[in-house]
């Protein structure tokens, strides 16, 4: 039948959505539209014409709207209304409260992506004329033609790896800040010690020694060679403990006793800057022993749920990788299909046809930025222990027609791990080698019913 009526399955799904949100935003309710703000919050009365019924502005805490959803209420019922369904933008975290609210009042709830509203702004009257009054409106005129989605409503596991999820972003980037800083610094103040090694910043041996220069040296690093190379590197052993390794590497740990007497560098800036990457040693130390700490929470989150098992058996995907891209899915359960988690990340492909034109295919990047992050360094992981990403990559690199660059092969690699995610939470079914190279078909319990 469905074949019949010419329907694609994006039409199937695009319809099924459309009747989900019809089930919330009922024609026969209102709309209050609330544009929100720390303590003020505006807020519009609607019917599905965009006519205004009415408006109120309270100033105060977004937990504290019960009294305007009253009013909204008794208003709506005023004007022949059956009830109520709310509207904003998903603006921090406020509108989780007015979800809450709009719950326990037996209210329908929707939110508006902020970038529909930024584009209705200058589409409603070909300005770029911003008030929290229009706003409210606009929000309005987008819920009732159905320019609007279900939010997530997180169980507390889920909610909870979610901002465990958002700490360790913010941890990744306090320990890249220190590095960056840290190796700025050197190169002004006392350039020879960053050739010390090739990648210094990842030699356990040069951190140590850094370590108990900047501990010891008071910004003159020459004053260690007093110690001799022995003593040096006797001092550098104490420091083992610190950065969790077991042996010292002795040709990094002699050139660095070699870079102590070298002069180079801006020398009026030495002192100080070694003080600050003394400081930034410290903060890197603290920042890696709470990364370390959030890992083993999300890790324990993911325990909880039964996944651990399942998302660890792709070759080359950790508990911890893993765990970060969940924490910026939530339950893939809530996806429809796979493709739809791709789209969330913005790794989906923006395609530029019209008629006889084949413009250049893209990356629509239209998505959680956290969440392409955290799919694209699992990719890196990944590859050198999964044999399926691997032979992905190969073909898509190395094919006679349509070739990629290596980067754009890690992109599809990394949509491919996101749709491997989704067959397994929602199948709880572990991975497959040959289900994920598509030599066989998965077949879900429901197929046959679908």
């Amino acid at each position: 039948m469905a074949q019949r009526s010419g329907l694609t399955r994006g039409d199937r799904r695009r319809n099924g959505k459309i009747e989900a949100l019809r089930t919330v935003v009922r024609v026969d309710q209102a709309i209050l539209s609330i544009d929100l703000g720390e303590d003020k919050q505006v807020a519009a009365l609607m019917d599905h014409d965009g006519r205004v019924l009415g408006r109120r502005v309270v100033k105060v805490k977004a937990y504290s709207l019960g009294g305007l959803l009253g009013w909204a209420a008794a208003q709506g019922v005023k004007q022949g209304f059956a009830g109520i369904v709310v509207g904003c933008e998903p603006t921090g975290h406020r509108w989780r409260s007015v979800m809450q609210l709009a719950d326990e009042a037996g209210m329908g709830f929707v939110c508006v992506q902020s970038l529909k509203v930024h584009l209705a702004r200058e589409a409603d009257d070909y300005t770029r004329d911003k008030t929290d009054y229009k706003d409210a409106v606009l929000i309005g005129k987008l819920i009732s033609r159905l320019d609007c989605y279900l939010p997530e409503r997180a169980e507390e596991d889920w909610a909870r790896l979610r901002h465990l999820g958002q700490r360790r972003f913010q941890l990744v980037g306090e320990v890249v800040s220190c590095r960056n800083q840290i190796r700025d610094l050197l190169s002004c103040c006392w350039p020879a010690v960053l050739a010390c090694a090739a990648k210094p910043l990842e030699s356990t041996t040069w951190l140590w020694c850094l370590a108990v220069t900047v501990d010891r040296c008071d910004g003159d690093p020459a004053t260690l060679r007093r110690l001799g190379r022995g003593g040096f590197i006797t001092a550098v052993r104490g420091e083992l403990p610190r950065f969790g390794a077991q042996r010292v590497c002795h040709k990094v740990a002699d050139r660095f006793f070699d870079a102590l007497a070298d002069g180079r560098g801006v020398v009026s800036q030495r002192r100080g800057g070694l003080e600050r990457v003394e400081l930034l040693m410290q903060d890197w130390s603290w920042a890696l022993g709470q990364l370390a700490t959030v890992e083993q929470r999300m890790v324990t989150v993911l325990d909880g749920l039964g996944l651990t098992g399942l998302v660890t058996s792709i070759p080359g995907l950790s508990a911890v990788g893993a765990a970060v891209i969940l924490a910026e899915t939530g339950d893939l359960c809530r996806f429809a299909s796979a493709r739809s988690v791709v789209k969330h990340a913005g790794l989906n492909p923006a395609e530029n046809t019209s008629a006889s034109l084949r413009g250049q295919t893209r990356v629509s990047h239209r998505g959680r930025p956290a969440l392409r992050a955290a799919a694209w360094r699992a990719v890196w992981g990944a590859l050198a222990h999964n044999l399926v990403l691997e032979a992905k990559f190969t073909h898509l690199t190395s094919r006679e027609h349509h070739r990629l660059a290596p980067g754009q092969a890690r992109v599809a690699c990394a949509a491919a791990l996101l749709r491997w995610l989704h067959a397994i939470v929602t199948t709880r079914m572990p991975w497959n080698p040959d289900l994920a190279a598509g030599v066989v078909a998965l077949r879900r319990p429901n197929a046959a019913a679908a």
